[in-house]
């Protein structure tokens, strides 16, 4: 049947999914097929094929072939499926003893390499992989669905690390450093100092060009990896008086002087190093300016936008990884005669959390694929982090629950997934400046 849509019909077509689920009330509908007709002329809209054997609406060729959020190619199927198995037999076995110990096994570090899972996005001809970006967020949500920390190493090596100098640095340092990225020296992002968190540009750590080195003074706080890395992405101000135009990057190799302060003792992710790094007179050769001197502040932007959705697929998988740990758990313990996942009210509990895990997986992956596009995705990722932080917390926490006593007990991980979980709404980005971008971006398309 062949039909031209009504107002509301072709209305609705251009509003988001879950508006177009809204519809008026039977008595405001057009009573007839041809009065609805008569709302809208063929030259005003399309028209439109409707099949009652299915929900969707065909439009032309195009619109038949777009797929679901969910939709992943061969190569990111087969990507996952492959984190997903190193993480059971490489990871999952390592994972207590690393949280107790709170150190990060090297064999875990040399197996990430090995796989080819620490340089996703890194051009082949560099030695990387030369996948999709929505495959790096695979892989950041496979290995926390086992252990968030391993997660995070990778996940700020990936979308901070490679990336800066895929998107920034010039050609004599990608070749360089790239192919090492991507086979045996881990990097890490140094921007964060004590007076400088939210504030990020708020830094003192000061870089001085003598001759053809810049001299590096100062100290960062807060450094994800820097326990094992060898590269350091430093940002530092070459002249104060120019405020965040004065900051640049630049790229430092642990030998050049690089000294790790303090290891901080953490509540959660213990197995992922996080130190105090001190600058003492440091020499960094001036053609390791990464980008343009004084832009440091674009890079460092740019780069954490990206970054976020990183945070936002490691919690989706944290989340789901203490879902996967506590629901067999539901249909194993009999309380009064009964599973206890067979009682209603825990029925509702699991139902809810199943919703928004997948309600967070569709925003990160959403975020992913607008970055991917070329599309502006800001807000998007800012939503995403926000979000799956959010029901990181919400997951876990249920998880321990579930599973009572058992679930307090470091005899399973779910304890280690709620100690692991609050770390999302504090780094790159805490909850509160995600809910500041999102308000100025919705600010912005809504005032005249």
């Amino acid at each position: 049947m062949i039909f031209r849509p009504t107002l509301l019909q072709a209305t609705r077509r251009h509003l988001p999914a879950a508006a177009r689920r809204s519809v008026l009330p039977r008595q405001q509908q057009p009573a007839t097929l041809a009065a609805a007709s008569a709302l809208v002329s063929s030259k005003q809209r399309p028209v439109m094929h409707r099949s009652f054997g299915t929900s969707s609406v065909v439009r032309d060729s195009e619109e038949a072939k777009k797929t679901s959020l969910n939709t992943l190619s061969e190569d990111e199927e087969m990507m996952r499926e492959m984190v997903s198995r190193f993480a059971r037999e490489v990871v999952q076995p390592k994972v207590s003893e690393m949280d107790e110990t709170e150190t990060m096994d090297p064999a875990v570090i040399r197996g990430l390499f090995e796989a080819g899972l620490m340089g996703v996005e890194t051009p082949a001809e560099l030695g990387g992989a030369e996948a999709s970006f929505l495959s790096a967020i695979l892989v950041i949500e496979e290995l926390a669905k086992i252990d968030p920390s391993v997660s995070v190493l990778c996940d700020v090596h990936n979308t901070l690390v490679n990336t800066v100098f895929r998107h920034y640095a010039g050609d004599a340092l990608k070749k360089k450093y790239l192919p090492l990225l991507a086979s045996e020296k881990l990097g890490c992002f140094c921007l964060s100092e004590a007076a400088s968190g939210s504030d990020a540009f708020a830094l003192q750590t000061r870089a001085e060009l003598r001759g053809d080195h810049y001299v590096i003074n100062g100290s960062k706080m807060w450094i994800t990896n820097s326990g094992e890395a060898d590269v350091f992405l430093v940002f530092a101000t070459v002249d104060p008086s120019k405020g965040y135009k004065g900051i640049t990057c630049f790229v430092v190799d642990r030998e050049m002087g690089v000294s790790v302060a303090k290891k901080e003792k953490k509540l959660g992710i213990r197995a992922s190093s996080t130190c105090q790094l001190s600058f003492d007179d440091v020499r960094v050769p001036r053609e390791n300016v990464l980008g343009e001197v004084g832009k440091g502040y674009k890079i460092a932007i740019e780069i954490l936008n990206e970054g976020r959705i990183g945070i936002a697929a490691q919690m989706v998988g944290l989340a789901q990884g203490a879902f996967d740990v506590a629901l067999p758990y539901l249909f194993q313990r009999k309380q009064f005669g009964t599973l206890i996942g067979e009682f209603q009210a825990m029925q509702h509990q699991y139902a809810q959390i199943a919703v928004d895990i997948e309600a967070a997986r569709l925003l990160t992956y959403n975020a992913a694929r607008l970055k991917e596009e070329g599309k502006p995705f800001v807000k998007e990722a800012a939503m995403a982090k926000l979000y799956a932080s959010q029901v990181a917390e919400r997951a876990s926490s249920r998880a321990v629950e579930w599973m009572g006593g058992v679930g307090f007990t470091r005899d399973v991980p779910a304890e280690k997934f709620y100690r692991d979980c609050k770390i999302g709404s504090i780094y790159e980005g805490t909850s509160n400046i995600q809910l500041q971008t999102i308000a100025k971006l919705l600010a912005k398309d809504y005032k005249e």
